[in-house]
């Protein structure tokens, strides 16, 4: 004879668990307000770990956090970062690593680390910035150069600038060495009222994409160094080029913007 199953009431008093696992939300947003992220795509070879969202990008929209103190004080601090894609999704957030006496004695030409977390706080982009002297010099200890690192330990290449009296220049490299894609900026980097694009060039001198520095209004470019920024390439780029490409953006940044 088949027995019935016995069920119990629970009072709405009864003492619940304590523990509340909270996970960002893909594709969308929580009703009770969580941030949005986007899913991380699956199946995907001979990827570093933290890239595939990569995979499936072709733009990156990147916004600096605007820092009380900094406003108030003119007190540089670390610089913050959220990197979306173009549904508004958030791919990425990155951290500055440096101390307080080099950001605030050295300015733009300081050393610093920049860390690039996915939305379960794993470092997957790891960024080396080294000390350079703030003069127009061509020697080549004094070019601006960031080394790229995924996962943080495993290099991928660099980002170096070029020494040109015109319009800034960088190279990408690959992790032996050679150039595989050119930057190239406007003669005036600085601009009002407009966004100023810096061209991403193939080897053969074809622009496949392109780094903007995006005018975010007359107070926000004048009380802050907190700037807008978008990188678009190629969707079949490779995924370490891309990010590359994605590092280049913070050197620039630092280059021109931070002042």
């Amino acid at each position: 004879m088949m027995q019935m199953k016995e069920y119990k009431e629970v009072p709405q008093d009864a003492p619940q668990d304590d523990t509340v696992v909270r996970q960002p939300v893909a594709g969308g947003v929580a009703a009770n307000g969580a941030e949005n992220w986007m899913s991380i795509p699956v199946g995907m070879p001979n990827c570093p770990q933290g890239l595939e969202y990569l995979t499936a990008l072709d733009q990156l929209l990147v916004s600096q956090k605007i820092e009380k103190l900094e406003l108030l004080t003119g007190f540089e601090t670390k610089n913050r970062f959220k990197v979306k894609n173009s549904l508004g999704q958030n791919v990425y957030s990155a951290f500055e690593e440096s101390d307080c006496c080099t950001r605030n004695m050295l300015g733009r030409s300081r050393p610093f680390e920049m860390k690039i977390l996915d939305n379960f706080q794993n470092e997957v982009l790891h960024l080396n910035r080294p000390f350079r002297c703030d003069i127009l010099c061509c020697f080549p200890s004094c070019q601006n150069a960031v080394e790229v690192s995924a996962p943080p330990g495993q290099v991928i290449g660099t980002v170096e600038q070029v020494c040109t009296f015109m319009r800034p220049k960088f190279n990408i490299k690959n992790s032996f060495g050679d150039t595989v894609l050119h930057i190239e900026g406007p003669l005036c980097p600085c601009k009002c009222f407009s966004d100023t694009n810096f061209k991403v060039l193939s080897a053969n001198n074809e622009e496949i994409g392109k780094i903007t520095k995006q005018w975010s209004g007359l107070g926000r470019e004048l009380f802050t160094d907190a700037d807008y920024f978008s990188v678009t390439f190629p969707l079949n780029l490779d995924v370490r080029m891309k990010a590359l490409v994605f590092a280049a953006l913070f050197l620039i940044d630092v280059v021109y913007y931070e002042q």
